[in-house]
């Protein structure tokens, strides 16, 4: 050999022999056994969702009825307040008709008084023509004069001031109107001051006093 090949310096063994590599097996894994406490959890975990939707459920049904009755409660209340409003549309002009009705009454007591008199009858047309036009507008309001002469008791209607024997009167029945009332619609805003038959029992015991003093006499 000559000097050159000797100098070449040696090459490593691993590019020497490029196909010595050592080859690595691939790993196997491990067989995995199945974990009992996981299929638990899983288990559980599917049995625990249907007491929570029944629970979902119960609480929407829940809130469904609190939703209507709080609706029928609100109409309830919109029935009731509008109710109230009408009612008080309706009787507005009370505490004025009541106010009118004395003057009214001082008016018929004067046409009674100028009745009296026989060279007041210009002075009694007109008082009478001013009463029938309080009538008149007392009745275009709704408020109208209760009938109570010749009519039966009625507490509701009628405050009787006396109970006095009458022969053309049955029991219980108005004989005399001392002072009349008068409702606005169905609402008495003076009942009527009447004078009420006495039964027949009544009126024949009123009436042996005297006899029996006559005869004492």
């Amino acid at each position: 050999m000559s000097d050159e090949a000797h100098k070449q310096p040696a090459q490593p063994l691993d590019q020497a022999t490029p196909h010595a590599e050592a080859v690595t097996p691939p790993e196997t894994p491990a067989p995995t056994m199945p974990d009992p406490a996981a299929g638990t959890a899983e288990a559980s975990g599917t049995a625990g969702a249907v007491p929570e939707e029944s629970a979902l459920a119960a609480q929407v049904e829940d809130l469904q009825g609190r939703n209507l009755r709080l609706q029928a409660e609100l109409e309830n209340v919109r029935k009731r307040m509008a109710r109230t409003l009408e009612e008080e549309l309706r009787y507005a002009c009370l505490p004025l008709m009541g106010d009118l009705l004395p003057v009214i009454d001082n008016l018929q007591r004067a046409v009674e008084a100028a009745a009296q008199h026989e060279h007041a009858p210009a002075l009694l047309e007109g008082v009478q023509l001013v009463i029938s036009q309080l009538h008149t507008v007392l009745e275009r309001h709704h408020c109208t004069q209760i009938e109570a002469q010749d009519a039966a008791f009625d507490p509701y209607v009628h405050e009787a001031v006396a109970q006095l024997p009458s022969p053309d009167h049955e029991p219980g029945q108005v004989s005399h109107v001392t002072q009349p009332g008068y409702q606005l619609h169905d609402r008495v805003i003076r009942p009527a001051h009447v004078i009420v038959a006495a039964p027949r029992e009544a009126a024949a015991e009123s009436a042996e006093p005297p006899c029996a003093a006559e005869e004492e006499s």
